[in-house]
């Protein structure tokens, strides 16, 4: 929730497509952007491959088959060794979907959310009734540490909601619109998911969860045989909406990438007849079946909550590098404060998190750590000037919950295993490499006019409003000026 302030706050003040992206481009110039666009591509990738590899499972419980009985078993190395062709199956069907109708996926996608919700209730309502209190002893079997893993690992699933900020630049009324759809949908989701997960710790022993495919074989073990197909379908149905919903929001992220040249600009090139991203869909679809072919979901999973949580951690310190410091306002001195306490709250949070993950049954090091925190954000509040408030709407209790949301992004970060983060590392590697010979030199030739008009002008034609020239323009021409920001910057 305090990532959602923050995105909430950046979708209202700064309405155009690209979500975090464009935002981080404004507040911190490219190089964090690009990390971020590099993340966001990341995280799409990985989310496709993710729920397609789910989506096997589940058909697998639907044919009264184990989870993994439909996937090849090769000798490859564990994690890598169940190859998975009905996954890509399912990516390339999804993706061709959304390439052949935006407004088609879009009535496709409220029919498949209706039947989900039903299923939703049922599995809930249909749950309860088989629940036992004896299963939930005991509580926590792998203690704290077991709690916050878990949290870190399931992150990316509360990830989808910065789709909506992209949608920022269609909205009419945003600064209704946006604080309503993300804030009330986030509470709504997590009160859904927590009773979705309390149903299943009640319906049998926590030992006894299938990791694969877990409700259908949950009310298969309490004998509602006929509610596992009922599950099952209701899951498949679920996923299928979360891949096309996937393939139009991801699509839009990586036409806004492709607008600054840090990837190549034909992926924001959009069909003139179909009026999508056909280059860009593509493009996620192929990696995403490409990693979902091979890569187990434990490997998935954490790799891409690393990911999530750390775009989400940048959000929060673009949220105060925007609320004190604007260029030409903030004098010199005020600008320096707000780096260094930026960097103490950063580094002392990081430290929290490291301190966490090394040894989390030691206390020690909090008691210097969090009065360091505390110290650095205290810093920005009485020492640093605002240099800008919010227009419309803002985050309450600046600088006290960006800073909280920084803190806790991290700390959950070092709640995951080192696997994540030598995965993590790697992808991150080769991103800097390419930004290095490549897209830095792009974004240089766009920022000094070596690009034409013309091209220009093919490239920022947004997939959503091919049909309406006076929204094209206006988005475009909003788009623009974050773009020009973005390179002042």
């Amino acid at each position: 929730m305090l990532s959602v302030f923050c995105y909430t706050e950046f979708a209202v003040e700064i309405p155009v497509a690209g979500g975090s992206f464009a935002y981080l481009r404004v507040e911190l110039g490219d190089v964090a952007a690009f990390i971020a666009a590099a993340n966001l591509i990341l995280e799409s990738i990985i989310g496709t491959a993710a729920v397609a590899r789910s989506w096997t499972s589940y058909l697998a419980s639907l044919i009264n088959k184990p989870a993994s009985a439909l996937r090849i078993h090769t000798s490859l190395a564990e994690g890598y060794n169940e190859l998975d062709p009905i996954a890509v199956v399912v990516i390339a069907v999804t993706a061709t979907l959304a390439i052949l109708s935006a407004k088609g996926t879009s009535r496709v996608n409220w029919i498949a959310s209706a039947v989900h919700v039903v299923v939703i209730a049922f599995v809930i309502v249909a749950g309860f009734l088989h629940a036992k209190t004896s299963n939930l002893t005991p509580f926590m079997p792998y203690g704290v540490p077991g709690v916050f893993r878990a949290a870190a690992i399931v992150y990316f699933a509360y990830g989808g909601f910065d789709n909506i900020a992209t949608m920022a630049e269609e909205t009419k009324n945003p600064s209704r619109d946006i604080p309503l759809g993300l804030l009330g949908s986030m509470s709504v989701i997590t009160v859904i998911y927590c009773l979705m997960a309390l149903v299943l710790s009640m319906m049998q022993p926590y030992t006894a969860i299938d990791r694969n495919a877990a409700y259908s074989v949950a009310f298969s073990n309490v004998g509602m045989r006929w509610a596992q197909y009922v599950v099952a379908l209701g899951a498949l149905k679920g996923m299928t909406t979360v891949l096309l919903v996937g393939a139009l929001g991801q699509a839009r992220y990586t036409t806004h990438i492709a607008r600054s040249h840090i990837i190549p600009p034909v992926f924001a090139l959009v069909h003139p007849r179909t009026g999508t991203p056909v280059h860009a869909t593509v493009l996620i679809a192929a990696a995403g079946a490409c990693i979902g072919l091979f890569s187990s979901l434990d490997v998935l999973s954490s790799l891409l909550s690393v990911s999530t949580l750390f775009i989400f951690m940048m959000m929060a310190t673009a949220l105060l590098v925007r609320r004190y410091y604007v260029r030409g306002v903030t004098s010199r001195t005020h600008a320096t404060r707000l780096v260094v306490l930026l960097a103490v709250v950063i580094g002392s949070s990081a430290g929290i998190a490291a301190y966490w993950g090394l040894a989390p049954e030691r206390w020690v090091g909090y008691t210097v750590l969090v009065p360091a925190w505390a110290a650095g954000t205290l810093g920005i509040q009485l020492l640093v000037p605002a240099a800008r408030a919010p227009k419309v709407w803002g985050v309450p209790l600046v600088p006290w919950l960006p800073s909280l949301s920084i803190a806790t992004n991290l700390f959950l970060m070092g709640s995951l295993g080192a696997q994540a983060f030598i995965r993590f590392g790697v992808c991150t590697a080769v991103m800097l490499l390419y930004y290095v010979l490549v897209g830095l030199h792009a974004t240089y030739d766009v920022a000094h006019g070596a690009c034409s008009d013309d091209a220009d002008e093919e490239v920022y034609a947004d997939p959503a409003d091919v049909d309406d020239g006076k929204q094209a323009a206006a988005a475009g021409a909003a788009t623009t000026d974050v773009e020009r920001a973005g390179a002042k910057i």
